[in-house]
């Protein structure tokens, strides 16, 4: 049975029925007071009726926080999840209700971060960990009536294939100017990047507990291993150049094999490009570069995929840039 009353300047439905719980709403108008509790009740006559009320007093910032909690939390590496969740609290959409958010609301936030510049991979990883969130609370928190606002709005396609590689003579200009930088250990990590094809954050947490240089391998605990396709190989075979950079540092039983962070070399970097004057080059183009020498010194797609640790061939492609001359030679 549905009753409207009158509170104050505004106006309270209410929905009562044998088998679910109350339900009740306050409006602007006795119209639409009324107009609700129709909808209520016919969705309780046709048993699809699915409370409203969690998802109606839950704002996005509160969602965003639980999901914080209990999803980032549990991630292999949840840190930057922990950063977009951080980025999504600071927007005022953050205190709207779940259920009052529209995909216009997302469109609108996908065409300001276009207008800031910010890469349309960036934009898609912010918009599908909202789109999850949503996901959650219909499914496992109570939220059965909540719909996902992102499932109704174009999505950016994702970052565009790179296919830089190290030109002719830069190998030769980076190289002296990193050993010559106030970073002891840049121009170790510059070439290790390029025999290992090692990321960058996980470059810096190497130790010397995992390197055996007499077997030429380094054996990666699972701890720091990625999940997914990008992963990192449970043991990385090494280069006779890659056994020589690392005995050019010094040699320990335990510890860091390069005492520096990730932030120190990406500083180091920039400066060292800038003043170089070579454009367009990250050090990720790095792993670009190690995976195609792989191929150029003849190693099976399988091979390279066991050093790189990436699961899919089809990845494995978009890393993989031969140089013309190389297939020149080989085709005689």
């Amino acid at each position: 049975m549905a009753t409207v009353s009158k509170r104050g300047k505004y106006w309270r439905a209410q929905v009562r029925r044998l088998g679910y719980p109350p339900q009740h709403k306050t409006f602007d108008t006795h119209a639409e007071a009324e107009a609700w509790a129709r909808v209520v009740e016919s969705e309780m006559d046709r048993g699809i009726f699915a409370s409203r009320v969690e998802a109606e007093r839950t704002t996005l910032a509160e969602a965003l926080k639980r999901y914080k909690a209990e999803i980032c939390s549990r991630k292999a590496h949840p840190a930057q999840e922990n950063q977009r969740v951080d980025r999504w609290l600071r927007e005022p959409l953050a205190h709207r209700y779940l259920a009052n958010l529209k995909g216009a609301d997302f469109a609108q936030y996908r065409d300001m971060r276009r207008d800031a510049g910010r890469a349309e991979n960036t934009i898609r990883l912010e918009l599908a960990l909202v789109s999850h969130l949503f996901e959650i609370a219909r499914k496992e928190w109570g939220m059965e009536s909540l719909l996902n606002p992102l499932k109704n709005i174009r999505k950016p396609s994702g970052s565009h294939e790179r296919d830089r590689r190290l030109r002719e003579g830069e190998y030769a200009r980076i190289a002296p100017a990193l050993e010559g930088c106030a970073n002891p250990c840049a121009r170790q990590a510059f070439d290790l990047a390029i025999e290992t094809s090692l990321r960058q954050g996980i470059l810096v947490q190497l130790r010397w507990e995992w390197v055996d240089l007499g077997r030429q391998v380094v054996t990666i605990p699972a701890a720091f291993r990625r999940h997914g396709n990008k992963g990192v190989p449970p043991i990385l075979p090494l280069s006779t150049r890659a056994v020589e950079v690392l005995k050019s540092l010094p040699v320990q039983t335990s510890g860091p094999v390069l005492p520096t962070t990730a932030n120190a070399l990406r500083c180091v970097w920039k400066r060292v490009l800038k003043d170089l004057g070579i454009k367009d080059l990250r050090w990720h183009d790095l792993r670009h570069e190690a995976a195609s020498r792989f191929f150029e010194k003849g190693l099976h797609p399988l091979e390279v995929a066991s050093i790189t640790g990436h699961k899919s061939l089809t990845m494995l492609r978009r890393y993989t840039h031969l140089q013309p001359e190389a297939l020149v030679a080989k085709l005689g």
